[in-house]
Formats: structure tokens, sequence, C-alpha cells
């Protein structure tokens, strides 16, 4: 298996205002682009072609990473005019690959940060002799999620939307967005229209027979989707939770990149990543956040478990707990912004303009 298709043309809604300037995958996770630690895992388990689905602000991802050389990849990319879905994005590229009908394809989402054993996918795909193998994971609430059981060889049986009730829950395994395509099978997805591989192709292939094959890995696994769990992602793989061979740094309590200024007194703890050029002040409090380029902290702020987009700045003494400040935004001095607020990029806060304590 030496090629891959990865799917990045989602236009991560669910991120913003994380996503109004830069696309999902190129939201910088543990000081680089999220993207660079799925590509360099990629790379790691023996793939050296990669073909990058892109539709939302599609022209950022060439500029940044090129022909691939500096990964020890090939890299070529292919846009969507228009959003086609997973299984249309899939059929949309299937003219870039290489490999031959039996040969192997992996084929992975933009957003999911995981520890799964690609080699040992592969592998599974290729003893079971399946034309689709899938990831899948275990969760303790499959509720949000589609939900995959399998018989006792771990040939799949049924792809059950989200469950409403409990006696609905047969499984607590879960499609977990990784997959190993027969080439072959590619070409029968139908072209030119939206098509989802969960919804439509997967069952499709089902009723006609073919074999689809499940392997549970549940090692880390964590979907990127939502601006908290962005955050934690970020801070498991500085911490060593998350494995990555792309983290541009030893693993530990935080990650500061080279061009960023830190006050001797301030505390960096649980994962926290300082940006290029990001300034933290004296007394500054900040863990388990992320501190993107150009960002500064002024003396006193307390952050937990926020993100800090690319030139914002936070004032002195303002508390942040779960919060995402877009680029650019400037929240003033003696502020309190707490869990899953959103300040959007170039927004202006007056000191001391939200609070949930006494200003005494």
């Amino acid at each position: 298996m030496t090629e891959a298709i990865l799917l990045v043309g989602g236009r991560g809604t669910r991120l913003r205002p994380l996503t109004v300037h830069t696309p999902k995958p190129m939201v910088p996770a543990a000081g680089v682009p999220f993207l660079t630690h799925q590509l360099a895992r990629a790379r790691a388990a023996g793939v050296e072609h990669i073909v990058l689905a892109t539709s939302y602000l599609a022209e950022v991802f060439e500029p940044y990473f090129g022909d691939g050389s500096s990964l020890g990849l090939h890299i070529e990319y292919v846009t969507e005019e228009e959003p086609l879905g997973t299984g249309g994005a899939i059929r949309n590229v299937a003219s870039r690959l290489h490999s031959g009908p039996d040969d192997p394809v992996l084929i992975f989402n933009g957003d999911i940060l995981t520890g799964l054993d690609i080699r040992a996918l592969v592998t599974t795909h290729e003893t079971t002799g399946a034309d689709v193998s899938l990831h899948l994971t275990r969760v303790e609430d499959p509720r949000a999620y589609g939900l995959v059981p399998t018989d006792a060889t771990g040939r799949v049986t049924a792809f059950l939307e989200k469950p409403q009730t409990p006696e609905e829950i047969v499984t607590d395994q879960i499609n977990a967005g990784a997959y190993v395509f027969r080439r072959s099978v590619i070409d029968t997805i139908p072209e030119g229209r939206p098509v989802s591989v969960e919804r439509e192709t997967f069952p499709e292939l089902l009723a006609t027979g073919a074999h689809l094959q499940g392997m549970v890995d549940s090692t880390y696994w964590l979907d990127l989707g939502t601006p908290q769990a962005f955050v934690r992602g970020s801070a498991d793989l500085v911490l060593g939770r998350a494995p990555s061979p792309a983290v541009p740094g030893r693993c530990g309590d935080r990650l500061i990149l080279p061009t960023a200024t830190v006050a001797p007194d301030a505390k960096l703890t649980g994962g926290t990543v300082v940006g290029e050029g990001a300034r933290i002040g004296e007394g500054a409090r900040i863990s388990g956040s992320t501190i993107l380029e150009g960002a500064v902290v002024e003396p006193g702020a307390v952050i937990t478990d926020s993100l800090i987009g690319a030139r914002a700045r936070i004032g002195e003494r303002s508390i942040l707990t779960g919060a995402v400040i877009g680029d650019g935004a400037t929240i003033g001095p003696d502020n309190e912004l707490r869990a899953e607020v959103r300040v959007w990029c170039d927004a202006r806060i007056p000191g001391g303009a939200i609070r949930f304590s006494s200003d005494q």
C-alpha cells in the first residue's frame, strides 16, 4: 500500500471562527498545521503518494506543502468545484491514482486525530480479502455516531444511523474515519455528484454482497470537529498522549516555538503551545491552551483550555476558560470569558466589559 487519499475539503463550520481564514486541516495543532501530523503518520506507515481532495480555501494547501518532498511524499491536489461529499470526493480524485485494480488505497478524513496502526489495517484488508476495510473504534456513548456492528470474524453486518433509543444501540463500535479500499471499488462510486460513503456507498456495497471488514483499534481517537476538541487534541499531541512524528519538539507540559517570547515567571502547563512570534507577559498562567502566531497575552492573564487566534491580544488580568478567540481580536483587561464563548475575528471587547464575578 503506497497510495492514499486525504479528504480535506470540508468547510469546518463547527470550528468557526478558527476556520474563517484557514481551512480546518491547516489550523495549527501542536505547532504545525494539523494536516502535517496526518501526512507524517501516513509516510511512517509506508505511503509514498497522497492525493489531497480539497475544496474550501483550497488555494492555501499547495503553497505550504508543495510537492510533499519535504515530508518524503509525492503530493497532488484536486479541487472540487462543488462539494461532493466523502464518496464523491474520493471518486473525483480517482484518476490521479496509480494503483492496480486489486491494490489497496488508504483513505482518511482530514479532521481525525488517531493512534491507528495503519499497517495493521492494511494487513487486515489483505489477509481477509476485503473489498473495503474500515477502522472502527469503541466509544462509551455511541448515540452521536453511526454504528457499525460486525460478526465474530470482524466482517461488517450493517450500517446503522445514529441510534435514538437504548434498544437501537446494538454495538459500541463506530466508523472512525479511516478506510482501505480495493482500487477497483473506488470506480464503482457514481461520478460528478455528491455521494456519502457512510450513507450511500457502504450500505450499497453491503447490499450487493461485497466484503466489508472492520478492524477495531481503540487506541487514541478524537474527532477534532469542535473548538474544544481541537484544543484538547493539540494539548494531547504536546503531552505525548496522541502519537505524531511531526511535533516540532520534545513532548512535555509545553511547546514554545522558536521566535516566541515567554516571561520568566509565566507558567505554562497541560500541553500549552505558544506559536511563532507570540508573546506571553509576566505572571500569566496558561494551561492546556493554544496561543497562535503573533498573539499577545498580557501580564497576569489566566487562560485555560482555550485557543487564542493569530495576532489576537488578551488584556491584563483577563480570565479565559474554554474560550475561542478569533484572529486579530482584542480582549481588553479584566474580562472574564467562560466555556464555549467564541469571539469573532478582529472583534474588540473593552476592558472589564464581560464578567461573571464582582469587579472588587
